[in-house]
């Protein structure tokens, strides 16, 4: 995904000249005196000299780093921190990468947003795991949706139990799960039996749950989670008779297909495309 030149040019275009020069001169000191005191400085005037404001249209750009960008409505100031982070890290992975996970300790929530969000950008993001992993453990949402939401990252890098960790808080956050990258082929057996156990403790307490959050489950269905099945299915709730209905449809699942036989009509609409996990919101 990575491009650097990509950036680079993205930069130029949309970033005040003077200051893009500055910056690049900057980095070619970087690369010719490795200083992690320099390098701190630089970053933190960046918002001096790029503005933080106003998102970039991107109407003319179509590189996949613009897309990238575009999706995420990133402005000029996050460019360019992204752009510094990466040149020096191509510079100098071994030097740098550790003085750019120093800076991130630091970071002020903007800058740390900043990160996690476009950190699949830089080279060799696997080598920041960590910070992204400890992002999970904020209770500031705009932190944990940089990380968790729109972002390729989790499904890319996290083990199985990191991954789980991130899907049940952002349930319990109240996230928009339809934004978490991947839900299918991150599914997993420990995360089938953590949502049902958690499906429960909202049930007993009498509290909703959100549809999205049975769409795992569906390639796991043993004995206790057909009987939620059967609870959503005959729920009073049409969408959660619809998650009921595409879980059990998915499974490939004997027991639940006959479960789901009872229902024709939802049957019918699935096969139909008429509901989906990504429209299960709107019937």
């Amino acid at each position: 995904m990575h491009n650097q030149e990509d950036i680079q040019n993205i930069l130029i275009k949309y970033g005040n000249a003077e200051s893009v020069a500055w910056l690049k001169g900057k980095i070619e000191k970087l690369a010719d005196d490795k200083s992690s005191k320099d390098l701190f400085m630089t970053y933190s005037l960046l918002n001096v000299k790029f503005e933080g404001v106003k998102p970039i249209s991107f109407e003319s750009q179509d590189s996949e780093s613009a897309r990238y960008f575009s999706a995420h409505s990133a402005n000029i100031l996050q460019i360019a921190r992204i752009y510094l982070l990466s040149e020096v890290i191509r510079q100098d992975e071994q030097y740098y990468t550790p003085k750019v996970a120093n800076i991130i300790q630091v970071a002020d929530t903007s800058e740390l947003e900043t990160f996690l969000k476009y950190l699949i950008l830089l080279p060799n993001p696997e080598a920041y795991k960590q910070t992204a992993v400890e992002a999970l453990r904020t209770n500031i949402a705009t932190i944990f949706d940089a990380i968790s939401l729109n972002n390729p990252y989790p499904a890319k890098f996290f083990n199985d139990q990191q991954w789980n960790q991130m899907f049940l808080k952002a349930a319990f956050m109240e996230r928009d799960l339809s934004q978490i990258e991947a839900i299918d082929e991150r599914a997993n057996q420990d995360l089938t039996r953590i949502i049902s156990d958690y499906a429960h403790e909202r049930w007993a307490a009498g509290r909703k749950i959100d549809p999205l959050f049975w769409r795992p489950v569906s390639k796991f269905l043993n004995e206790e989670l057909l009987n939620d099945m059967k609870k959503l299915l005959n729920s009073d709730d049409v969408i959660e008779n619809n998650a009921g209905a595409l879980c059990c449809y998915l499974s490939e699942n004997d027991k639940a297909m006959a479960l789901l036989n009872s229902k024709p009509e939802l049957k019918h609409k699935i096969a139909d495309g008429q509901i989906t996990w990504n429209k299960i919101k709107q019937h």
